[in-house]
């Protein structure tokens, strides 16, 4: 018979963030309607209201420790921390596109809505505790940012990066769906905690629900690893970064790794982490795998970042390389004991970054032309003469994508590599260093433009007091981390994945 969960079972209280900016996205879709179309800026602030009532809601329920729809999903500090990125990412691109959609004539409500529907995927994708819901939400913050990345109607390379963003993503999600297909046939479930208590079953008797793991697994591996950029499903990233529109660019180059990494965190800590081909064996089977796909991230993302003369195409392969770092933590946490070390440490990587590459998309925006154009290494060039601030505030963003001391990129670096060295990964840990090294010839290279190099300097029409605003405040963000660590790993201390292994 069909039971009917109970209001404790549903306990919405703990889903309440998400549930809450559902519910407003919904709303704010049919007060659109009434707004007058020179006035689209109420929406946007309207939208930031609700973003800020979701933020509040998951503060009040940081520590609620339960799960919510029936064991679907979990409310714990580890979603908590990872809302906090989600949510201040997305009212830091709304913020960023109120003055850039009105003045490149691209102003409708309807752009804004989409950006609480992305958000509201990328929370669910956090507290998703079933491989199902990590499905539905993949797709609820997929679909809007595939119109998004097309949303400048007028501009090629923005119609061919929501395409190629569209047809790439529908061929990750095949990929996740056949993989946990696969999961479910080998161990009757698809909640993670039930997966995990199979998992030692299958092991231990072998022979074909060992290899429909593997399989699935690995294409589980493919479909969020697409998400979030790793190599070899990254192809997406440059092209779809250059043509959309630069404040979605900066929203989804941290909130769409936020949430993709939560799933894969998640899966892997919570219900993959036994998973061996041995019984004997002493880690678990697909680190080897992730530590691989982790080193050639790396080694691509920022090698082919010194090519790049356009900033966002630079930021681009900045972005996968970062994704890289956080695979290091990915990786660590297939070594028993490490796991919540290793989650610890890609969700204060997650939390710096979103502030730091906010911030450098931010300034990016300030000095782009209407059409499109201004974005070339070039046009930093005497930034500090004709905005001081603005380029103080590009160089401190630029040394934290560097991984400088007394900036939030640095500790992000040394609690990642720190959970890699504790889980014996010492060889990943040395290419890891050897390549923030190798990103200090880009970064730097900004700063060289903007100090060093003749020129006038760009006027920076673009800086509006809304970026400005958003600029501040990543800014405050990447120094508070860098010189106060103790705010973040106070958060991150709390976070204990394996505890929801029976």
């Amino acid at each position: 018979m069909f039971h009917i969960p109970t209001l404790e079972e549903l306990n919405l209280i703990g889903a309440l963030p998400a549930i809450a900016l559902a519910a407003w996205a919904v709303i704010l879709l049919i007060l659109d309607l009434f707004v007058p179309k020179d006035r689209k800026q109420t929406t946007a602030w309207l939208a930031i209201g609700g973003i800020a009532f979701a933020f509040v809601a998951n503060l009040l329920v940081f520590n609620n420790n339960s799960d919510a729809f029936s064991g679907l999903y979990r409310a714990d500090a580890f979603t908590g921390m990872l809302n906090i990125a989600i949510l201040g990412s997305s009212a830091l691109g709304i913020l960023l596109s109120m003055d850039y959609l009105k003045r490149t004539g691209m102003e409708r409500g309807e752009y804004y809505v989409l950006i609480l529907l992305a958000t509201v995927g990328m929370m669910f994708m956090a507290g998703a505790n079933d491989l199902i819901v990590v499905f539905v939400a993949l797709e609820l913050l997929s679909i809007p940012l595939y119109v998004l990345s097309a949303f400048r109607t007028n501009d090629l390379k923005s119609e061919e990066s929501g395409l190629k963003y569209f047809i790439l993503g529908a061929f990750a999600s095949a990929f996740y769906v056949y993989g946990a297909a696969l999961i479910y046939g080998a161990t009757g479930t698809t909640q993670l905690v039930e997966i995990f208590s199979s998992i030692s079953v299958a092991v231990s008797g072998g022979g074909q629900s060992v290899v429909l793991l593997l399989l699935g697994s690995g294409l589980l591996l493919v479909g969020l690893g697409f998400k979030v950029a790793v190599v070899p499903f990254h192809t997406w990233t440059p092209d779809v970064y250059e043509g959309a529109p630069t404040p979605l660019v900066a929203f989804m180059s941290v909130g769409s790794k936020a949430a993709g990494f939560a799933a894969l965190l998640r899966i892997m800590i919570v219900g993959l982490p036994t998973l061996m081909v041995e019984a004997t064996d002493l880690v678990a089977a697909w680190q080897t795998t992730v530590w691989l796909i982790a080193a050639a991230t790396l080694i691509l993302g920022n090698f082919v970042a010194l090519s790049q003369t356009n900033i966002k195409r630079l930021l681009a392969y900045s972005s996968i390389a970062h994704a890289g770092y956080i695979m290091m933590a990915v990786a660590a946490a297939g070594t028993p004991g490490v796991g919540d070390m290793a989650a610890r440490g890609a969700l204060i990587y997650i939390l710096a970054y979103t502030f730091t590459n906010i911030g450098a998309f931010a300034v990016a925006l300030a000095i782009e032309k209407n059409d499109g154009t201004g974005t070339d290494l070039k046009d930093f060039i005497g930034l500090s003469r004709s905005r001081p601030i603005l380029a103080l505030m590009m160089a401190v963003f630029m040394l934290s994508l560097t991984g400088i001391p007394l900036t939030g990129g640095f500790i992000g670096k040394w609690v990642v590599f720190q959970a890699t060295l504790d889980a014996g990964l010492v060889p990943l840990a040395v290419i890891g260093v050897l390549t923030s090294v190798v990103s200090a010839f880009y970064y730097i290279r900004v700063v060289v433009n903007m100090y060093l190099a003749d020129g006038e300097g760009d006027p920076a029409a673009g800086a509006t007091p809304t970026v400005n605003w958003a600029t501040y405040i990543a800014f405050a963000g990447t120094v508070l981390i860098g010189i106060l660590p103790m705010l973040v790993t106070a958060l991150s201390d709390r976070v204990v994945l394996s505890a929801l292994i029976p």
